[in-house]
């Protein structure tokens, strides 16, 4: 089936199959979180983004294969709840941001900075550090070998504009992160936000000129 990227929490997970990588979403928790689960098709190792809530959900779309590694976008309490027993379930590695990892109340074993790479079996993911949303929010970037880039922006960056901010300059360091790391890749880059239906760069583009006006 093709992928639409719209999941309902409590509803099933919608699967982007791609050549080296499947890519399961599936929301969770009382404010519509998502969660992703990469499975590296070459070696069957897999990684999850983001244990928001509900752990039974979670370890049950991980199933008997466990997760090598769990990354946390960003220190807000909502991307966190199921953190602690997918790790104790799993034993997986976290990562996080290093200026968020304080936030978060389960050790982070690697501090990520701009540039790291962050492996699932054979395919790499790229992070890029966007300061505004949080001071340590990462985006992951798989720069698909056989097709465009599908980059994971946590709060970062949604359908309609970039993620909430509480003051001026937080917005403008956000806008700035995103056009120098975000957006100048190409307009078929799909976009997996934290919450609610995916995107393109493509088709938020258009759209930076007034996000700036309006100063959200």
């Amino acid at each position: 089936m093709t992928y639409s990227g719209q999941v309902t929490v409590g509803g099933p997970a919608d699967v982007h199959e791609l050549p080296d990588l499947m890519i399961t979403k599936i929301a969770v928790g009382p404010m519509n979180n998502n969660a992703y689960l990469l499975r590296c098709r070459s070696t069957d190792e897999q990684l999850l983004i983001d244990a928001a809530n509900d752990a039974d959900t979670l370890l049950g779309t991980i199933g008997e294969d466990g997760i090598t590694s769990v990354v946390t976008t960003h220190q807000h309490g909502d991307h966190w709840q199921a953190l602690a027993r997918v790790v104790e379930a799993t034993g997986a590695r976290t990562y996080a941001g290093r200026a968020d990892a304080d936030g978060i109340p389960v050790p982070t074993d690697v501090l990520v900075d701009d540039g790291d790479t962050i492996r699932v079996g054979r395919a790499e993911l790229t992070a890029r550090h966007l300061v505004g949303h949080t001071p340590g929010s990462i985006a992951l970037v798989y720069d698909d070998p056989h097709g465009h880039p599908h980059v994971f922006t946590g709060d970062c960056l949604f359908p309609g504009g970039p993620g909430r901010t509480t003051h001026p300059r937080d917005f403008e360091s956000l806008m700035s992160g995103l056009e120098a790391k975000v957006f100048v890749l190409p307009d078929e880059t799909w976009i997996y936000p934290g919450h609610g239906n995916d995107t393109t760069l493509g088709a938020e583009r258009p759209h930076l000129p007034e996000w700036h006006a309006r100063g959200w």
